[in-house]
């Protein structure tokens, strides 16, 4: 590029750089041209690069031609085929079969006494409005509400329907479930977040979404045209409860559903998993 294109060929502007190297004067006629760029720093730094790379290739031709595919194969080669490569290959595999050889570390389960039972079992409370003389306010009552909220179809999602009347109670303006041992999020959390999780019409939107991809799937007899639910990514600003309010309820309600459909849930914290 420094040069712009002097002593190249129109030929062999497009010439792969591992065949430039092997005979580069070949692809530029001009000495003094191609001496100039052979002095420039980048071209030596490429050269080296591309010829440890050619070199490589080689070893692994050579081992894939003496069958060795693998760290096994590798450790049971014969001192003929392992003085085949270059020793800097030849280091580099010893050390990864060494490090195979040693025994893994696993970290033993530990069972959470009780934790199961109390998110299987949390209470429901619910907040709804209470129209008084100076307008309206807000009552707390315990027990899971009469009837929640209602939703409609739009595009390939849910968003809830204002527009349906309902009889009765009216839907809640909030939900409140406990969990006397908190829930696998609180466990998480540096600061804790109490045992009480809130859910509001989003959080339960997201609950009916999920609940309608698996209705679809355990009824899809054909499993290999759907044989997993759909992948969902929640998204949303953060600290408005993506985790510990949508998260927990949804572990919840996926405890709480067929248990001939679905016998195992599995909540996922990082590098940390509860199975339920």
């Amino acid at each position: 590029m420094e040069l712009d294109g002097r002593g190249i060929l129109r030929a062999n502007r497009n010439v792969l750089l591992r065949d430039f190297f092997k005979e580069p004067a070949s692809h530029i006629r001009d000495a003094e041209v191609l001496n100039e760029i052979q002095k420039q720093y980048y071209a030596l730094k490429l050269e080296s690069t591309v010829r440890e790379e050619m070199e490589l290739e080689e070893d692994v031709r050579s081992l894939h031609d003496n069958g060795v595919n693998n760290l096994a194969a590798w450790s049971e080669a014969t001192a003929k085929v392992k003085a085949s490569v270059r020793d800097d290959t030849k280091h580099f595999l010893n050390a990864a079969a060494e490090e195979a050889r040693k025994p893994t570390t696993t970290i033993e389960p530990i069972k959470m006494e009780g934790l199961y039972e109390s998110v299987y079992n949390a209470r429901w409370h619910h907040v709804v409005e209470v129209p008084d003389g100076e307008g309206t306010g807000m009552e707390v009552k315990d027990g899971e509400p009469s009837q929640s909220w209602t939703y409609k179809e739009v595009g390939d999602t849910l968003e809830k329907d204002d527009g349906v009347e309902q009889s009765g109670e009216a839907p809640p303006v909030l939900m409140v479930l406990t969990s006397d041992k908190g829930w696998p999020y609180t466990l998480n959390a540096p600061y804790g977040c109490g045992n009480d999780l809130c859910v509001n019409c989003e959080v339960d939107r997201v609950w009916q979404i999920v609940l309608d991809d698996l209705t679809k799937w355990f009824s899809n007899f054909d499993l290999t045209l759907n044989s997993s639910p759909l992948f969902r990514v929640l998204i949303g600003t953060p600290g408005i409860g993506k985790s510990m309010a949508a998260g927990s309820y949804l572990l919840y309600q996926l405890l709480h559903y067929d248990i001939k459909k679905l016998q195992v849930v599995v909540h996922c914290f990082g590098d940390t998993a509860y199975v339920f």
